[in-house]
């Protein structure tokens, strides 16, 4: 008998029909991958096995867990079920734990709501589970709370909580979107072994393939709320037989090719930068500590170059970049964009700060749902001394829209009206929209699908040859930067440890933790190639 079986399920909300006859089954010990683009329905699959679907939500078919029916059950049965036999791992780890609970209350309190075992007992189990995902008490003690944690830490936490009374079936819902390499392949790792260890099916729903190609038994691809094409892995990825998964595969591996760099000419220099954060004292009239986050940092940014940067979470990155974009300052070193220093004094200087833009990770949450299209791009005009009024401000809008492949009828439009794709492309054109020199795009294309990745990788490089963008393009995902950068710089524990021309980079590594986040990092098989 299976451990889960699905037989033609049907699910429409409202009337809408959502899902169409996917019919799939995992075995105790097997990982089994849904993949397809955002909408295909592959987290309303697994939110139907919790039965955790929205209100309106009609679903037929059978859904059913060791024999036993899950679809008609009672929610407080469900509720029996959820956690003791069924574990869930959400893909965003700090919105999945409660902020003001430690860790070890968060793993505890499923075990004491299904009344397991006593508080004594409960509190041996949280230690064990967390020390099974690699956080021993001696560590990371239970008192600690989410936002001490790393995202990879907070994941582990997470996966403790869904492993906590040993469920048989155990659902991940795109548990390393947002983690970077090293951290992604440990938290894959970490699921295989408890695959492995507990005999648990698993059921890991992702968009990435290279991920699936490595870890999953079988694999399940679904489009429009369908399953296109199901088998075993290695059979799959060697006998394509839907376009569809071709596509996926292809856009996976996706290159582009940017136009010829201009001769150097420094534009963006960075030298010797130091940014330290104030640690809080340890006791009472002791002087308080400092951290480090950026140390002696110094490279030179090319106009019409495009530079990229990698490294772990937590490797000074994200503070680099506020502190080139003069949101932060810095103790040591000096920043200058075209021979002016980004900060005078202790303050940032406007003039230089307007010449540069930034793209952000979330493309939703980067913009003002209440105002249109219109407004939305328009933004940075406050930076102008003498913004474009009248028909000039429509012309700039049209031509921005238009460069970046949208429509400027869209500029009437409310944001909620745009694919996470198209809403990428608002991002990118409202950087583009007062000319900068430079664009700094922070995990730009991480949280996208991996077509609209390609798509948005592909109005890059046009963007490049139209524009002659310079751009500094920070990413955990090493294949994009291979292929949209000419130089990469790799950043670890605040220190620039190698850079170079992209290529050379990756093809002969110098640095061992160079090496390390590139064997890390998961590869698509070429098709055709046996993957067992």
């Amino acid at each position: 008998m299976n451990l889960l079986q699905i037989d033609d399920l049907s699910l429409s909300i409202h009337g809408s029909d959502i899902l169409k006859q996917i019919s799939l089954s995992i075995e105790p010990g097997e990982i089994v991958a849904v993949t397809g683009e955002s909408g295909s329905g592959k987290s309303m699959t697994a939110l139907a096995v919790m039965q955790l679907l929205p209100h309106g939500a009609v679903a037929e078919g059978t859904i059913r867990l060791e024999g036993q029916d899950l679809l008609n059950r009672p929610e407080d049965e469900m509720c029996a079920l959820r956690g003791a036999s069924i574990g869930m791992v959400f893909q965003e780890p700090m919105t999945a734990l409660n902020p003001v609970k430690t860790v070890g209350d968060q793993v505890m309190e499923t075990i004491l709501v299904h009344k397991a075992m006593p508080r004594a007992q409960a509190r041996e189990r949280a230690q064990e589970v967390l020390r099974r995902v690699g956080l021993p008490a001696d560590r990371f003690p239970l008192s600690r709370f989410p936002h001490e944690l790393s995202g990879g830490q907070r994941q582990r936490v997470v996966i403790a909580m869904a492993i906590a009374l040993r469920p048989k079936l155990l659902i991940a819902d795109e548990p390393t979107t947002a983690l970077d390499v090293t951290t992604q392949a440990q938290i894959l790792d970490l699921l295989k072994g408890l695959v492995r260890e507990f005999g648990m099916g698993l059921l890991m729903i992702t968009h990435d393939l290279a991920v699936v190609a490595d870890m999953a038994d079988q694999i399940v691809v679904m489009r429009h709320g369908e399953v296109v094409e199901s088998g075993a892995t290695n059979h799959l990825l060697r006998n394509m037989q839907h376009p569809y998964t071709r596509m996926l595969f292809e856009a996976s591996g996706h290159q582009v090719t940017l136009p010829a760099s201009v001769k150097p000419h420094p534009l963006l220099e960075v030298t010797n930068v130091v940014r330290d954060y104030r640690q809080p004292r340890k006791r009472l009239f002791e002087a308080p500590g400092h951290y480090r986050a950026v140390n002696n940092v110094s490279f030179t940014l090319n106009r019409g170059e495009r530079l990229g940067l990698v490294g772990e979470s937590g490797c000074g990155k994200s503070t680099l970049t506020r502190a080139i974009l003069g949101l932060e300052d810095v103790q040591g070193g000096d920043i200058r964009l075209d021979g002016q220093p980004v900060f005078s004094g202790h303050s940032p200087d406007l003039a230089v700060r307007r010449k540069m833009q930034v793209v952000f990770q979330d493309p939703y949450g980067s913009f003002n749902p209440r105002h249109r299209v219109a407004r939305l791009i328009t933004e940075p005009f406050h930076l102008l001394e003498t913004p474009p009024t009248g028909s000039g401000r429509q012309d700039r809008i049209a031509e921005m829209l238009s460069a970046v492949g949208l429509s400027p009828d869209d500029a009437g439009k409310y944001i909620h009206e745009f694919s996470g794709g198209q809403r990428q492309r608002i991002a990118i054109a409202r950087a583009l929209i007062i000319r900068p020199e430079l664009i700094l795009f922070d995990e730009a294309v991480s949280a996208l699908d991996v077509s609209v990745r390609a798509q948005i990788l592909d109005l890059l490089a046009e963007l490049c040859a139209a524009y002659d963008l310079t751009y500094l393009f920070i990413s955990h995902d090493l294949s994009v930067v291979r292929t949209i950068t000419d130089r990469v710089m790799v950043m670890q524990a605040g220190q620039i440890v190698e850079q170079g021309a992209t290529e050379q980079v990756f093809s002969e590594p110098r640095h061992p933790y160079t090496r390390t986040l590139i064997e890390a990092a998961p590869t698509l098989p070429d098709i055709g190639e046996n993957v067992a």
